[in-house]
């Protein structure tokens, strides 16, 4: 089964591919396709010669309902039905391959967002949103369960909430206050919804990893215009400088695409230096890839992929600049990390509550463990250091 992206047309040729290497090596598999690639473009995927079930967004929870056997066919089964009415959630998590160590728990779902350039509300309708005990009541038992870290997740995670008459802030508090040796962090937030009270949140309680993810896009005020993005630069700047300002070591993550239709050299070089002045600590670039039925497919003066390709390799090279200061003005700090199982040639690797991977010799007593690490280096996009021990208890913060 193959659950599906399809943010860039990259995705779907990943897609496609993988799915005709699946069948080369066992021709007789039962093959299904679902995810938002299965729910925009169900027939695309239905020549395939082999696939023999594509799931839309609704249906991919409907699997053992709607399939009465798993025989193969000659022709694949269509499942897709429109998004734009659904009020569903399906509630899920998952897990690291091997370990117990971070868990990755969907409370919201869908967008109400029309970025130009954006799909992902065709694909999976409008926002929705786990209802606020249910999200505790899983909460509590992924916490019984052992993991460490639990990851919130969704397409437009700060918009959690509204049909409920709640805000993210709201459930946030209500982990926090759960008993446990733990950490939450936010997959990615909007700046537009990183309000104040989830920053003073994540300054007061331990519980809350030092790091958020904020989409960009650009630094351009026309290409933010023209992408409808619900924020000006400006915005943008104060919330991350509100962030470093009030949280000690924060780690900020930053997406933004290169190549926009209209993005001229100047537009491109205003967000290079925009970012550049900014105190984050790396980039997801990513090259703007046309999309069906979005606005930005049609619009005028579009880049040229060569051209496309140069601004995303210079900014990738900012970003390792950036990463690499950043981690650099981690030496002497005391970083508390989770680690995780893999013994990668005798060492152990995990990621601190600010999003700094550190590395350090194997020892298994570690694993699943929230250590503290003085860290005395930085080498080969990792950091090193002394562990000076592991933390049994953290203390609650009250909203």
């Amino acid at each position: 089964m193959f659950n599906t992206c399809t943010v860039t047309e990259h995705a779907d040729r990943e897609c496609r591919q993988l799915v005709r290497r699946a069948l080369r090596q066992n021709p007789n598999a039962y093959v299904i396709v679902t995810g938002c690639y299965a729910q925009l473009r169900p027939e695309e995927i239905s020549h395939i010669h082999g696939v023999d079930a594509i799931l839309g967004s609704n249906e991919k929870l409907k699997l053992f309902s709607l399939l009465e056997d798993f025989e193969k066919k000659d022709l694949a089964c269509i499942y897709v039905s429109p998004v734009n009415n659904s009020n569903e959630f399906g509630a899920s998590y998952s897990t690291d391959a091997d370990t117990r160590t971070r868990a990755y728990f969907k409370i919201q779902d869908g967008c109400d967002y029309n970025c130009s350039f954006c799909t992902i509300p065709l694909a999976r309708g409008s926002s929705r949103s786990m209802e606020p005990d249910a999200v505790l009541a899983e909460f509590k038992h992924l916490i019984s369960k052992g993991y460490k870290e639990i990851i919130l997740t969704g397409v437009n995670v700060g918009d959690y909430g509204k049909s409920f008459d709640t805000e993210l802030y709201d459930v946030l508090c209500r982990m926090v206050e759960v008993d446990g040796n733990f950490r939450i962090r936010i997959s990615s937030i909007e700046p537009n919804l990183l309000s104040d009270d989830i920053l003073q949140l994540t300054s007061q309680s331990e519980k809350m990893c030092k790091h958020f993810h904020i989409p960009l896009q650009s630094g351009s005020p026309k290409i933010l215009k023209l992408m409808q993005r619900r924020y000006k630069a400006e915005h943008y700047s104060g919330v991350i400088h509100k962030a470093a300002e009030l949280i000690s070591n924060i780690g900020i993550g930053v997406d933004v695409i290169v190549g926009f239709p209209g993005e001229t050299e100047e537009d491109f070089l205003t967000t290079y230096n925009f970012i550049k002045d900014l105190p984050v600590s790396y980039l997801h670039v990513f090259t703007y890839s046309e999309r069906p039925d979005t606005k930005a497919v049609s619009m005028d003066n579009r880049v040229e992929v060569i051209e496309r390709k140069r601004r995303n390799n210079m900014l990738r090279i900012l970003s390792d600049k950036k990463k690499n200061l950043f981690y650099e003005s981690m030496i002497g700090r005391e970083l508390e990390v989770l680690f995780e199982s893999e013994n990668d040639n005798g060492e152990i690797k995990g990621f601190s509550s600010n999003y700094v991977r550190v590395s350090n010799d194997y020892d298994s007593s570690l694993i699943n463990e929230l250590s503290t690490v003085r860290i005395e280096s930085v080498r080969d996009n990792l950091c090193y250091g002394t562990i000076l021990g592991n933390k049994k208890s953290i203390d609650l913060i009250a909203c």
